[in-house]
């Protein structure tokens, strides 16, 4: 199948017809039927059957189909490559983070920032690390923001902050003759938690740190992210062990906090890309990061 077959293809699939797949392409409605069977008459076999009005794939079309949307996908990111190699360099920053950093130390690094580069545009995102090495490599974002990272030949790593990992429990979980004392890890044995989804790296770093500890803790509730841990703890859930960003954020009235004995450390890293050098502007960027996560970490 050549890429206008595919494109033709995925048109139908999503509408239905042939006359809506022609809309959806900007195209007229002959020339889509012209390459529809074009692309069944290289293949040998028909991609759709006519059904009370609709076109309905073929078994045939079914089996292709995942290897169709692999192709699309790849396809997407040649474009979103391109589009992001058009960019002209040094008049905007595209930086991205995971949502602790993006809810804690992001805006007031980036608000004192760009008072230093006020003309320079700048565009903030949020996601997972995995999501965000992705970006990097395709060009998609400048600099990334991560707790999480083993390392990518095509990255370049820098340490803004070393901190360590806290516990974050609802307001009268721990007795107050407690609260200003570290938690010793071996307090966990046993312990229902709010824990982070097996496929976090740091739920991972986590599970090492807490091997040793018998019976291991129990989690009870698993969330997505950091922020959705420190929500249900707000709310009176219980117990999380999570990134003291994140749990420095949560609300003194409802939580309360302690870092662990002995220390889970944790580091904040920005990756950019090693093939080219950052942005100039984005030197003084890592350095009031660095700053204010330092700043944060200390009033542990």
């Amino acid at each position: 199948m050549r890429l206008r077959h595919i494109e033709i293809f995925q048109a139908i699939r999503q509408t239905g017809s042939v006359s809506a797949a022609a809309q959806l392409l900007h195209v007229s409605q002959p020339a889509v039927t012209k390459v529809l069977q074009h692309a069944e008459l290289q293949l040998g076999f028909p991609l759709f059957l006519r059904v009370r009005g609709k076109l309905q794939p073929t078994p045939e079309a079914l089996a292709l189909e995942s290897e169709v949307e692999k192709v699309t996908a790849s396809l997407q990111g040649v474009r979103r490559l391109a589009k992001s190699l058009r960019r002209a360099p040094g008049h905007s920053v595209r930086i991205g983070a995971i949502p602790a950093l993006a809810l804690s130390l992001l805006p007031p690094a980036v608000l004192e920032w760009r008072r230093d580069y006020p003309d320079i545009a700048c565009e903030l995102s949020s996601d997972h690390s995995r999501e965000l090495v992705q970006k990097l490599l395709m060009r998609e974002i400048d600099l990334a923001l991560t707790l999480n990272f083993s390392g990518h030949p095509g990255l370049t790593t820098q340490v803004l902050a070393n901190g360590v990992l806290v516990a974050l429990a609802s307001k009268g979980y721990w007795p107050d003759a407690e609260l200003n004392q570290p938690l010793p890890l071996a307090d966990l044995a046993g312990a229902p938690l709010i824990g982070l989804s097996s496929a976090d790296p740091l739920a991972t770093k986590l599970d090492s740190y807490l091997e040793n500890v018998d019976p291991a803790p129990r989690v009870t509730i698993s969330v997505q992210t950091y922020s959705l841990a420190r929500a249900m703890v707000e709310s009176g859930a219980g117990l999380t062990v999570i990134d003291p960003f994140t749990a420095l954020g949560a609300s003194t009235a409802t939580t309360c906090i302690r870092t662990l004995t002995p220390p889970l450390p944790i580091t904040l890293y920005a990756l950019t890309r090693a093939d080219e050098p950052p942005p100039h502007m984005l030197a003084t960027l890592l350095n009031i990061a660095s700053q204010w996560a330092q700043k944060q970490l200390a009033t542990l």
